[in-house]
């Protein structure tokens, strides 16, 4: 028997970095590591330091955890030098615990939940579903100082600890027909029993060191160990007691050390390369890990391959958070994040007398995101000549209605990208019958000429994805060639 081709390496890597990434926190985290092995260093947005944008640099920042911007400056700045900048967002449909999650039903314990962007709802039921995201944590005192200093620890559980059941078919024999449900009533995962969580504790976790609280008596205990008492009975009173054991084994800390906390659920099933001819990939969080990866492989790869001395792009990344609901938040694309950086960069001794609004004039913006693949068995949802496939390329995302932003300047400089980069692309567009989705790119066209594209995919904002194995290589060879010819090209073309 004829064994299949070997997983392509790019898509073996996207899945692994899928699988280690649960939430944007995740996301920035593994990415920043990414850059600092390709000799990008980390700056403070908060702490500005201009000595460290040196010429020939290659630097990152992250705001909130949850976005990143990563870039390198050429040796010498020249008039004509402007920004190339990939950006995309790191936020996906999920579930969320909310700030009082503690409910009990029926005899189970449930984390009570809230709904993040459009996901495909019913895609989340009967899976094996477990909790990541960041905790606020006191760390003990410093010699100096009587007062505890608090840091944001990432938490990612390795098992499924989580289910939101289906009802039975035989008490709802209409729900092949039409699987409808109330969001609110019958959408909250089970956590355990009651009865057998009494007296219980977390695998592995000490209560005393868990920070259970004992009862407070009138001279028994300091007013520290009061008020340490108090905020675990508070917290518990908020969560399960158990499951708040269960962070605090996994974070190594005490219930009483927990401050708060920004937990999604996510399927444990790892992201995986499958298909007959390992062309496919089957993953949670494709839109839109997949631009996020590609893009961060990509400005690695050119920076890595830069003669400095002939450079006078600057390469950008930034990856936003909240894309989902609508971008408007402190780290989302309706932020300052892009104009606040174009600002640091024009108040540098080299670019101050190019200015802030010649270097966005002369800039370009690829704005990333995944595209819809031609499902099969809904031809008729797709227009007919604008129906990409998997593996087929970069998707050019356009429509009239300014959803995407792409327009005759700028898909005319991707496509030549596109070509230099040996890529296949492909064209989308919706039927004028059907809703269209966006990206972030509208939000950003007001700052700078901006193209959408994406790759093609399947089974959008459901909790398992689908895209083609051999499109993470054509995406990342994109970026990368973006990044070292986007200037020349763009100055071949006189528009203004």
């Amino acid at each position: 028997m004829k064994l299949p081709p070997a997983p392509p390496p790019d898509a073996v890597k996207f899945c692994e970095f899928v699988t280690a990434s649960p939430t944007p926190f995740h996301a920035v985290s593994n990415l920043t590591k990414r850059l600092l092995s390709a000799g990008f260093k980390p700056v403070s947005e908060r702490r500005p330091d201009s000595t460290s944008f040196a010429p020939g640099s290659k630097l990152f920042y992250t705001r909130n955890q949850s976005s990143l911007v990563a870039f390198t400056l050429p040796s010498k700045p020249t008039p004509n030098t402007a920004i190339s900048f990939a950006v995309g967002h790191l936020d996906s449909p999920c579930l969320k615990v909310r700030p009082v999650s503690k409910r009990s039903k029926s005899g189970y314990l449930q984390v009570s939940v809230e709904l993040y962007g459009g996901g495909i709802w019913h895609s989340w039921f009967d899976r094996d579903l477990s909790l990541a995201g960041r905790v606020i944590v006191a760390s003990p005192s410093s010699a100096n100082s009587s007062e505890p200093t608090y840091v944001s620890k990432l938490v990612k559980i390795d098992r499924p600890i989580l289910r939101i059941p289906t009802l039975a078919i035989h008490l709802d024999r209409t729900m092949n027909e039409s699987f409808k449900f109330n969001k609110e009533t019958e959408f909250q995962p089970i956590l355990g029993l009651v009865a057998d969580t009494l007296n219980n504790t977390a695998p592995g976790a000490d209560r005393s060191r868990a920070g259970t609280p004992q009862p407070f008596r009138s001279g028994s205990a300091t007013p520290a160990e009061k008020e340490d008492s108090d905020d675990v009975a508070r917290m518990e009173e908020r969560h399960h007691p158990l499951l708040l054991a269960v962070l605090a084994d996994e974070l190594g800390c005490s219930i009483g050390d927990i401050q708060d906390f920004e937990l999604s659920l996510y399927d444990t099933q790892p992201s995986t390369v499958g298909g007959l001819s390992n062309e496919l990939i089957f993953s949670p969080r494709i839109d839109n890990l997949m631009t996020s990866f590609s893009s961060i492989e990509g400005i690695c790869d050119a920076a890595a391959g830069t003669n400095a001395s002939s450079e006078d792009t600057i390469r950008c990344v930034i990856l936003f958070d909240n894309e989902e609901v609508g971008s408007v938040s402190h780290h989302g694309a309706e932020s300052n994040l892009l104009p606040s950086f174009v600002e640091r960069i024009a108040s540098l001794p080299d670019y101050a007398k190019i200015g802030y609004h010649q270097i966005l004039a002369n800039s370009f913006l690829v704005s990333a995101d995944m595209g819809h693949a031609l499902n099969p068995n809904f031809e008729s949802r797709y227009e007919t000549n604008l129906a990409p496939k998997l593996n087929g390329g970069v998707v050019i995302k356009t429509n009239a209605n300014q959803r995407y932003t792409s327009n005759a300047q700028t898909t005319f400089l991707l496509r030549r990208v596109a070509k230099k980069a040996g890529v296949p692309v492909q064209e989308f567009e919706i039927r004028n019958d059907s809703t269209c989705g966006s990206t972030v790119g509208p939000h950003l066209s007001t700052h700078v000429r901006t193209v959408d594209i994406g790759l093609a995919q399947l089974s959008m904002h459901s909790i398992r994805e689908t895209a083609g194995s051999a499109d993470v290589k054509h995406y990342i060879q994109f970026f990368k060639t973006y990044f070292d010819v986007i200037g020349p090209f763009d100055r071949d073309l006189q528009i203004d």
